[in-house]
């Protein structure tokens, strides 16, 4: 395609003409393709890593509070090594423990780090989360005649998600932007294949368009948190409430 109209506009249409060139050169050849297989190899960790994140984190939030002192230590250690480490450490040492000599398994070392990075975390927002109910709400469903446990899953989590669930979702957007780290094992998410066709275009332009597709997604994440907020705030208002009662 051409473009020659736009050297008319001085230097400022030759900078125009080149990034469009640059850009055809990135993306012919079968490359947009490269990109968006990349882009859902990003997805796809992200929400594996996420749902073990949210495994583990309980898991640890439930050590954390527990009074059984081993328990709380094992939060304690975990907690101190995952969150005083670099995650691309942790992904090495994944990679060199867990899936060494395993054979096509890039996928699942992406998503077992990353979730393991990601648990330390969430189990931070879970118990942020059970922390903020009131006392009150446990002594009830004792009262009720529910086990510990049984108040915990069916009166206090349920309040828990609810306070915590806009801090999930952050959690998922910092998620997708750390799987960038992923391609250090070879796993051809969007950023590696950006490097990747960087190294036979020699220009930069591949990288610009991988930040547009992250930026794009993460964009898409954050207006649904934005409304998720709203819609939290809306259902607890004393309006809403007493609408809903009326109604009822």
């Amino acid at each position: 395609m051409n473009f020659y109209f736009l050297e008319s506009w001085g230097s400022f249409g030759e900078m125009l003409l080149r990034f469009i060139t640059n850009l055809q050169r990135t993306l012919g050849d079968g490359r947009a393709r490269d990109l968006v297989d990349g882009m859902w190899i990003t997805i796809q960790i992200s929400l594996g890593a996420m749902a073990l994140g949210i495994l583990i984190g309980s898991i640890i939030a439930s050590f954390k509070l527990s009074r059984f002192k081993p328990l709380r230590a094992i939060a304690f250690i975990y907690l101190g090594v995952i969150r005083g480490t670099p995650a691309v450490t942790q992904l090495l040492i994944v990679k060199a423990t867990i899936f060494t000599g395993v054979r096509g398994a890039p996928l699942r070392i992406g998503i077992v780090a990353l979730g393991i990075n990601s648990g330390a975390y969430v189990a931070e927002i879970i118990r942020a989360g059970i922390m903020s109910i009131e006392k009150g709400q446990t002594e009830a469903g004792l009262s009720l005649g529910l086990s510990k446990w049984q108040t915990m899953f069916f009166i206090v989590l349920p309040q828990a998600i609810k306070n915590v669930l806009p801090a999930f979702v952050n959690e998922f957007i910092v998620l997708i932007k750390e799987t960038a780290i992923v391609g250090f094992v070879a796993i051809r998410d969007v950023t590696r294949v950006a490097n990747l066709i960087m190294s036979r275009t020699m220009e930069p332009t591949p990288l610009f368009v991988s930040a547009a597709m992250y930026l794009f997604v993460i964009s898409i994440l954050t207006i649904l948190l934005g409304l998720l907020e709203k819609r939290l705030r809306k259902a607890d208002s004393p309006r809403f409430k007493n609408r809903k009662r009326l109604d009822g």
